[in-house]
């Protein structure tokens, strides 16, 4: 189990702040930042889903 140390959606450390506006868009988009290490991933959506990148820590997919 990854714990995630940042927010997907918008990027900032997920322990701080409120996440709840994140965690409703997240149910309807891909994630946009590494839980990892923040970094910007690179989306694709397709009409089947979504694949993230992130260049450190790899793929992501619905």
């Amino acid at each position: 189990m990854t714990v995630l140390v940042y927010c997907d959606r918008c990027g900032e450390p997920a322990a701080e702040g409120d996440h709840s506006a994140c965690t409703a868009a997240r149910s309807l988009e891909p994630p946009r930042y590494c839980p990892d290490c923040r970094r910007r991933m690179k989306v694709q959506v397709v009409p089947t889903g979504w694949t993230a990148t992130c260049v450190e820590h790899g793929v992501r997919h619905s």
